[in-house]
């Protein structure tokens, strides 16, 4: 059996990934900013909570910011003798202090609205200023969104996808905060609020889903079903694997790191069963666009390889088929041992057109009652 693996490839274009993550991380960071200055300061003018939960969530979204910066700067370099398989999970651990920021913040307003809303001195009528302010924010927020989600999407980023529906999350945050300032203006008070908790709530949903999904990954949870059986599809049609199995999965970022057991068949030579491991390998890499996949290569199913772990090795064995023969093997001799269901099957290539008769009158009289050995066959080669 033999394990093939391939080194760590650097992530595709890391510069280029990195300098287009910086941007519109960057563009996200000037529009969060002048939205907070603007939702924090007329909300609090304007006695509107909803607008000033809206305001403290823009500023979430600062932090966050800050931290994807990080996590792009470092999670993009190349594999080191530290992180062989690169720095890739820098990105999910920042998504998951992502989501841990958007459930506090989420979990804080929450509180701070229920509080508010058993106080009948909370319940106020809010500037209309903070309608404009509302709208102005769910256009930008949008329009962030989806500028963000198409960059995300095009560097094959969990993290920038993750900080774009965070932007999502605002966008539709600011639907209920408008639409709560609107009810409010038109007399229902309280709608301001409400909808100060739902935002809240709201909140507190994305950042459950995003630190579910990152812890999910840190804990190397398998590939969805779908990918799964994708990638065993491809291994399965590579020529030369027979069957399959132990096939196990995880997530290092963006990209996947694959391990499986391939059966082939049992008496090829090692050169061919590496070609085998290989080609899978590769295919495995273009096709799913892994970052690491180890091949094992068997001979025969796991379960009987186990029957094989008893056997000596190979000097062991050599020294005991000269005393079962009686005679010492040929100097030029060439000989492949096979092990296979629990015992040895020997092919004995011997150099030369002639035939000896002698090591093959041995070999014919053997003892037929063998503790190690099965099948012992002999080829003979011609010169070259």
């Amino acid at each position: 059996m033999e394990e093939q693996s391939v080194k760590t490839a650097p992530p595709k274009e890391a510069g280029r990934h990195y300098r287009e993550a910086k941007k519109v991380t960057l563009v996200s960071v000037a529009v969060n900013v002048v939205l907070t200055l603007l939702q924090i300061v007329v909300g609090i003018i304007g006695k509107s909570q909803a607008l000033v939960a809206d305001g403290l969530h823009s500023l979430s979204d600062l932090l966050c910011d800050f931290l994807v910066l990080f996590a792009n700067r470092h999670g993009s370099k190349d594999a080191d003798e530290d992180h062989p398989y690169g720095h890739a999970r820098i990105e999910t651990a920042t998504t998951l202090v992502l989501g841990v920021i958007l459930m506090a913040t989420g979990g804080a307003l929450l509180w701070g609205a229920a509080q508010r809303l058993q106080d009948p001195a909370a319940l106020q009528t809010v500037h209309v200023m903070t309608l404009w302010i509302a709208v102005l924010t769910l256009v930008g927020k949008e329009s962030l969104f989806r500028y963000m989600l198409h960059v995300a999407r095009k560097l094959r980023s969990r993290m920038l996808e993750a900080n774009a529906w965070h932007a999502r999350s605002d966008a539709a945050s600011s639907v209920v905060v408008v639409m709560g300032i609107a009810g409010n203006l038109a007399g229902v008070t309280s709608l301001d609020l409400l909808a100060a908790a739902l935002v809240a709530a709201m909140i507190f949903r994305m950042g459950w889903k995003q630190a579910y999904h990152a812890l999910m990954e840190l804990i190397d949870t398998s590939l969805d079903e779908k990918d799964v059986a994708a990638i065993r599809a491809t291994l399965l049609a590579t020529p030369g694997v027979r069957d399959l199995h132990e096939l196990r999965t995880r997530r290092m970022g963006d990209r996947a790191l694959v391990d499986a057991h391939v059966l082939v068949e049992p008496k090829i030579s090692v050169s061919e069963g590496h070609y085998i491991a290989e080609t899978a390998r590769a295919r495995v890499v273009k096709t799913h666009d892994a970052l690491d996949v180890m091949i094992h290569i068997d001979p025969e199913d796991d379960s009987a390889v186990k029957r094989s772990l008893h056997l000596p090795p190979r000097e062991t064995l050599l020294a005991h088929l000269e005393q079962q023969l009686g005679t010492p093997l040929p100097l030029s001799s060439r000989i492949a041992l096979h092990y296979l269901e629990g015992r040895i099957e020997a092919d004995i290539f011997l150099a030369g057109p002639v035939r000896d008769e002698a090591f093959a009158r041995a070999v014919a009289q053997r003892p037929g009652e063998d503790p190690f050995f099965g099948t012992i066959r002999l080829f003979y080669e011609a010169a070259p």
